[in-house]
């Protein structure tokens, strides 16, 4: 969702601590990326004030502060980097030293930040030292060469421009060097600020000690400061923490600090504790031992009971010092408890309107904002925007709308932020025109499109399939020079997968992988998005691509989804190897690498290989899911291992793991599939005592059990809990009553509940077919028909199961017209006819006269796997049921093949083109097999026949009868027949008459010199035999 990109900017980056601290509090200062120096704090040793004294207002110690601190007017470095101008209805609140930012991230201000959108300058030498600093690594030989006496304020300005946690501390190194510096919490907030933002915890923790040793004390903004990058780090305990140190030295936060303090609870989602503390602070009272610590979870390790990591044993290290109680203007700070006071700041009603939005207190949002106008308190872009996306995000789009204009009456411009808001609001409600209004609006009032506003107009067109206007978007962006974010890149690679176009998504990664570095998470969402395309070999090459930096190795998440994505190719093998050489690649694999493999081997029925990585994956530690204990009790009961599954499941339990409705379904399933109903209802038992209700799916299987058994009421008795569950029957439960009806021949009970599926239109392709099987079975043929042609008006004709179902019922009603066009449908729709389908075609062709020699040769073809052999038995049908157009271009896709075929394929084309009255193609693919000095067998002389009578070339017929009379071919019923019917169509009646005496006397002669004849069923066959000849004998 574009939105949780708002949550997080609104929220922690935006609407509170920037426009809350001093300018010294306010400077980030951004991790560097060089190996950590030799910090000069760890030098020093570890001394602090002692807390053995719990009664601090009994025992005040006064520590000198030698460091005259300039008043605010003359360090008065106000930056504001709003674009717009703030209002001037109701007063302005001066906030002296403090930073005024609303920028995503909290950026220290550089040589080119800007005051009301004029260009900062320093005077003095200041610039002269900021720009030799920028171009010279060594900051203690560029300082030494400024040896003149430098002002506390030049020092704080050198201090804070810096860009990197190491020169802050070298810069401050040098100061403290000087022989007249005097230390101050200003540049000791500086330093702590950095080495917050950069999380070097023990550079802070000595920075600390440091601190409270040259008797520098901690003031509001300095706590503030700590419990903002402690909270920006995801140690929220530990920032909480700070604010308790402080109530213990009797210093009271004040506004800044608390709102800090409720924007911290508000990011880790804890709305309701942000809540009390704010409205505890507006009464004067701050009290944190009622909060339940270990509730409130960490982001960094998700958890609110880990062990303490040495991150949060640091704070409680450093509690051991800074903690004495100062002067007594420090202790009178107590005098501000227990008093009643309102927040001033326009950043502090931002901060509560954004905590009640996101808590879903819409009306606590609304009563601050109208509190905030009662108040006279400023509003700003942020406050609307705020409230714009409080409101819309849930639901009230209208509302958003309306306090645009409001926002606009009151003099305050929308932003960049505003116009993505609302470009996200829109699509998340389906209104994409109004989204891309939103877009182009930004540039149409003056203002630029940013990062955010990019990645959410491409996700919403990526996610559409709006290959154009993406294209659009992205040639702006590289005419403005700006470069595609890398988290839009896997959404756009998977919009080019989604429309087929390989060669654009290759394209554009090879593009944005030269124009910057690319993360292993985006590189992991890239080969995901082929993965589920089935793209295994483009999801490699991007895998083993080229990294943007040498020796930058491949991350465990990269390993995971490859090994994914050889794993829906069935490509088990590279899977493996793949997982064999992570180690050696510096990858370790993780909990989730052993899990997805042994679920892709147990996919796969490899048990034996999913067995052994469980115990590998046992050996290293980490505890299966019950997920892949599921994937592997499945893959055992597939294979009819029960025992094998039960041992699985034991060891399930023996570790730890609790079964789930999925691990019994499938135990249950097995034992039913296998007949064994005892042992399924044991494990039934065992569920429900377990506390594990039955679902649709278990009790279906109980059912399909008793029907194996024949046992009707145990089905029926189930079938009928089954109505009492959430969601009703299910189909393939009352798929199986059907079914068991129709085994036990219960043609009424079966067409019963077949009536009511089909009332309530829940009947399905199994449903259907069940009840012609049903209907064919009991002699039902008229009924059987009705029911295949309703299923195929119904459109439940969607795979070769139910063709096959519905052709067989026509088959044996006779319809082979019917075959046919079914056929065709199939082809036509890309269904690869499977076995089941051959051997109703072979019934059809059977049934439809085709010569048994040359469906014998078919079905030899076929389970050889010859060339085209499918090709051919496909065109015979079509020729056999007079779809002859169909059979031509059926014919012509192995005829006019460039190899030598097999003597079937070329005997089919001659029928093919015979019967189709193409008597030159059928003689041309003749000579063929003659040139190709293949033996013409009995099946082709059979062919030619048909062929010679079709064209009524007498000659023809009359060569081979010559060949047949004399021996030179074997005497054979079926040439025979198709001499006599090829005299016929050439109206020799009497020649066809001749042949059919011959006939007789040729099969009398075979049958008397058979040495079989004493076999029964040879008898039954001369009785048939002769039956045919005197009904030829009647026909002439």
């Amino acid at each position: 969702m574009i939105l949780h990109s708002y949550r997080y900017s609104y929220s922690s980056r935006e609407l509170s601590q920037e426009s809350l601290h001093n300018s010294m509090q306010n400077h980030a200062f951004s991790p560097s990326k060089l190996p950590t120096p030799h910090s000069p704090f760890k030098t020093r040793s570890f001394l602090g004030f002692s807390m053995y004294n719990h009664n601090l207002f009994a025992k005040t110690q006064h520590y000198p502060f030698h460091y005259d601190s300039p008043s605010p007017q003359t360090l008065h470095i106000i930056v504001n980097s709003h674009s717009h101008k703030q209002s001037l209805k109701g007063p302005r609140v001066s906030l002296g030293f403090k930073l005024q930012c609303h920028s995503r991230t909290l950026a220290l201000p550089t040589k080119n930040s800007s005051i009301n959108g004029r260009k900062k300058r320093y005077g003095g030498v200041l610039p002269s030292i900021l720009r030799s600093l920028d171009k010279e690594d060594d900051v203690e030989k560029t300082l030494n060469s400024f040896c003149g006496n430098l002002s506390p304020k030049e020092q704080t300005v050198i201090l804070k421009e810096q860009g990197g946690w190491e020169r802050v501390v070298r810069v401050f190194e040098w100061f403290k060097s000087q022989k007249d510096y005097v230390s101050n919490v200003i540049h000791y907030n500086i330093v702590l600020r950095a080495l917050g933002r950069a999380q070097k915890w023990d550079e802070l923790r000595l920075c600390w000690v440091e601190m409270a040793k040259n008797g520098v004390l901690p003031t509001n903004n300095t706590y503030g400061m700590l419990v903002d990058v402690y909270g920006k780090a995801g140690l929220v305990k530990e920032s909480l923490l700070w604010i308790k140190h402080m109530r213990q030295r009797g210093v009271f936060p004040d506004e800044v600090t608390m709102n800090t303090v409720v924007r911290v609870l508000k990011d880790a989602e804890e709305f309701d504790r942000a809540d009390r503390f704010y409205k505890d602070w507006c009464v004067g009272r701050v009290e944190l031992d009622d909060l339940q610590w270990d509730s409130i979870v960490d982001s960094v390790n998700g958890t609110g009971s880990t062990p303490i990591s040495f991150k949060h044993f640091l704070s409680t290290e450093l509690f051991k010092t800074g903690g004495r109680v100062i002067s007594a203007k420090v202790m009178s700070a107590s005098d501000v408890e227990n008093s009643v006071r309102k927040p001033r700041l326009t950043s502090t009603y931002n901060t509560l309107i954004d905590l009640y939005g996101k808590a879903g207190r819409l009306k606590d949002a609304a009563h601050v904002f109208a509190e905030m106008l009662k108040s006279g308190v400023a509003m700003d872009t942020i406050t609307f925007n705020t409230m714009i996306f409080t409101c819309g995000s849930h639901g009230n789009l209208s509302e958003a709308e309306l306090l645009l204009t409001k926002m606009e009456e009151r003099g305050i411009s929308p932003d960049t932020k505003t116009f993505n808001i609302f470009l996200s609001l829109y699509a998340d409600a389906g209104n994409i025109d109004s989204a891309l209004k939103c877009y182009r609006k930004i540039r149409e009032v003056g203002l630029f499109p940013d990062r955010v506003t990019h990645r959410a107009v491409l996700h919403i067109l990526c996610e559409r399939n709006m290959v154009q206007d993406v294209e659009a978007v992205l040639l702006e962006m590289e005419r403005s020079g700006l470069h595609v974010d890398e988290h839009s890149l896997p959404g756009v690679i998977k919009m080019y997968i989604n429309e087929d176009l390989l060669p654009q998504a290759k394209s554009f990664f090879e593009k944005s992988q030269s124009s910057g570095e690319m993360s292993s998470k985006t590189r992991a969402a890239i080969i995901d998005a082929l993965a589920e395309k089935g793209l295994w070999a483009e999801a490699e090459t991007v895998f083993f691509g080229k990294r943007d930096l040498a020796g930058q190795k491949k991350d465990v998440l990269e390993y995971n989804v490859m090994i994914k994505a050889y794993g829906k190719a069935q490509l088990y093998d590279k899977a493996f190897s793949l997982f064999k050489g992570m180690r050696n690649c510096g990858s370790w694999p993780d909990e989730c690498t052993y899990n997805s493999l042994i679920q892709m081997f147990a996919g796969g029925d490899l048990a034996e290989q999913a067995m052994d990585l469980l115990a590998e994956m046992g050996g290293m530690g980490f505890k299966p899911h019950c997920l892949t204990f599921s994937a592997i009790i499945a893959c055992y009961a597939r294979l009819g291992q029960l025992s094998d599954a039960v041992g699985v499941f034991q060891e399930m339990v023996r570790v730890g793991v609790t079964p789930n409705e999925v691990v019994y379904g499938s135990l249950i399933n097995g034992f039913a599939e296998s007949g064994k109903v005892e042992d399924a209802l044991q494990y039934f038992c065992q569920m429900e005592e377990s506390g594990i209700s039955a679902n649709q799916i278990v009790l279906t299987s109980l059912i399909k059990a008793y029907g194996k058994l024949g046992s009707l009421e145990g089905a029926k008795a189930l079938y009928e809990r089954m109505k009492d569950l959430e969601g009703g029957l299910d189909i393939v439960a009352t798929n199986s009553m059907i079914n068991l009806y129709a085994d036990l021949g219960m043609v009424s009970e079966a067409k019963l509940v077949f009536e009511d599926l089909r009332e309530n239109g829940w009947a399905d392709g199994v449903s259907f077919a069940t009840m012609m099987y049903l209907y064919k079975n009991m002699g039902m043929l008229d009924e059987a028909i009705d029911v295949a042609e309703e299923m195929k008006q119904s459109g439940l004709l969607r795979d070769c199961a139910s063709y096959n179902k519905v052709m067989a019922c026509y088959a044996t009603n006779g319809q082979l017209r019917e075959c046919g066009e079914l056929l065709h449908e199939m082809v036509t729709r890309k269904l690869l006819p499977d076995n089941g389908t051959f051997k109703v075609l072979f019934t059809v062709l059977k049934k439809g006269g085709f010569p048994i020699e040359a469906v014998t040769q078919l079905e030899s073809s076929y389970q050889e796997g010859k060339p085209y052999a499918r090709q051919a038995i496909i065109t015979s049908v079509f020729s056999v049921v007079g779809m002859h157009a169909f059979a031509i271009k059926s014919c012509e896709t192995f005829a006019k093949a460039d190899m030598v075929l097999d003597s079937s394929a070329y005997n089919v084309a001659i029928y093919a083109y015979g019967v189709s009255g193409e008597i030159d193609k059928a003689l041309n693919i003749f000579m063929k097999m003659q040139d190709e000095d293949l033996e013409l067998d009995l099946v082709t002389y059979i062919n030619l026949v048909v062929c010679y009578g079709k064209a009524g070339m007498v000659e023809g017929v009359k060569r081979i009868y010559s060949q047949l009379k004399f021996g030179e071919i074997e005497p054979n019923e079926s040439l025979f027949k198709a001499i006599i019917d090829a005299y016929k169509n050439a109206n020799k009646h009497d020649l066809a008459k001749l042949v059919t005496q011959e006939m007789r006397f040729a099969l009398e002669s075979q049958l008397s010199s058979d040495s079989v004849t004493e076999d029964e069923s040879d008898d039954l066959q001369q009785l048939s035999n002769f039956e045919t000849i005197d009904e030829y004998d009647d026909i002439s």
